[in-house]
């Protein structure tokens, strides 16, 4: 699977904050980031979507990372972002606490994760980078993340 970010190769990554960590995806997949507001609650979804919202002229499924992760959901604030994403021709929107900077990551300074990660809490952990200031950075593996796609109705246009 990481095969595409290899392919892309410049190592540029958008980080952001969930629950205190800071994790980051290749700027490649990332189409924009923007504050988030209106979002419109979807029935009998799963608990980690929140809804849907309206962005850039298309409804756009929001997927807590919060939730999806685990942890314990928090209030939107000024500092909560929605990133939107595109994997596998979805456009998908995720609610991060903060979106922090772009930044390159060295390919070599990504490290695998440790066996400790390996089950359910990690796995969708792709790597652990180390930035020049001591900051570890969770890189994420976004089809993992969005991997319930395939058995949820997410094509709301129709």
């Amino acid at each position: 699977m990481s095969a595409s970010g290899m392919a892309q190769g410049l190592g540029s990554y958008i980080l952001f904050t969930v629950a205190g960590t800071t994790y980051a995806l290749p700027s490649g997949e990332v189409r924009h980031m923007e504050m988030l507001e209106g979002v419109t609650r979807v029935p009998n979804a799963p608990t980690f979507i929140d809804g849907v919202v309206f962005s850039r002229g298309q409804v756009v499924p929001v997927v807590n990372l919060r939730a999806r992760f685990g942890f314990e959901r928090a209030a939107y604030d000024l500092r909560t972002r929605l990133v939107v994403v595109q994997a596998a021709g979805r456009v998908i929107g995720l609610v991060v606490d903060s979106a922090r900077e772009f930044v390159n990551i060295p390919p070599g300074s990504i490290q695998p994760p440790h066996e400790a990660l390996a089950g359910m809490s990690g796995r969708y952990v792709e790597g652990v980078a180390s930035l020049g200031d001591k900051r570890l950075v969770l890189t994420l593996d976004l089809s993992r993340i969005l991997n319930f796609a395939e058995s949820l109705p997410l094509d709301l246009n129709s």
